[in-house]
């Protein structure tokens, strides 16, 4: 009498999906494999953003500043308060040399005023409100009040572009925290809150730290 040897199963001619079977053999069923999926995705997510940040800490103070500011809505013109009335200029605005050196005048008067927080008038002033005395009475620009809304007037301008005129801003904590008027040769004007209206270099160790970038809102003739 032949025989007839069954086949084992386990001699059978392996399946192409074969390793997903084992993979999912072992893979933990119901709510418990819900809750491993969930915890992997977190952990995948936490190495991505520590990944992501490690590097964001290695760009300057600077490049994450201009990036940041670039994506945001910027004004680019400004209105000028004439005796005929306001007109509407577009960004950069065209001076003249000597309302330029009319500014700069003014800057060596106010040499040693004191800073007075929220101050805007010689009586006083604090960063912006110097600026902004500044360009309203050289160029009869209206600008905007704080240090944080002037930098979003006009074009960036990195530091090795900036032009006697631009404005120059300072950063503490990814925001913008201060302003003055570059007056070129690194050499910028300002309210400090230690020394009043004062001048200062772009090398300072202080303010190199701190450097942020600038902004063109006049073109001098």
């Amino acid at each position: 009498m032949i025989g007839i040897q069954l086949m084992n199963p386990e001699h059978r001619k392996p399946s192409l999906t074969g390793p997903m079977n084992e993979i999912t053999r072992f893979a933990p069923k119901g709510a418990n494999a819900e809750r491993i999926l969930r915890t992997a995705a977190l952990l995948a997510l936490s190495c991505l953003t520590l990944v992501l940040g490690a590097c964001q800490s290695t760009r300057s103070l600077s490049d994450r500043m201009e990036s940041k500011y670039s994506l945001k809505k910027r004004k680019t013109s400004i209105s000028r308060l004439w005796p005929q009335g306001p007109e509407r200029c577009s960004l950069p605005v065209q001076v003249s040399g000597r309302a330029f050196r009319s500014m700069l005048d003014s800057i060596e008067d106010s040499r040693g005023v004191r800073y007075r927080f929220g101050g805007t008038t010689p009586d006083g002033f604090d960063c912006s409100g110097f600026v902004q005395y500044l360009y309203n009475l050289s160029f009869q620009m209206l600008l905007p009040r704080t240090s944080g809304e002037l930098a979003l007037v006009g074009p960036i301008i990195r530091r090795d572009r900036l032009q006697p005129g631009d404005l120059v801003f300072f950063a503490s904590g990814d925001e913008i925290t201060h302003v003055g008027v570059y007056i070129g040769n690194q050499r910028f004007a300002h309210a400090s809150s230690k020394a009043g209206i004062s001048v200062n270099t772009l090398f300072q160790s202080y303010y190199n730290a701190r450097f942020a970038f600038g902004t063109r809102i006049i073109r001098v003739e």
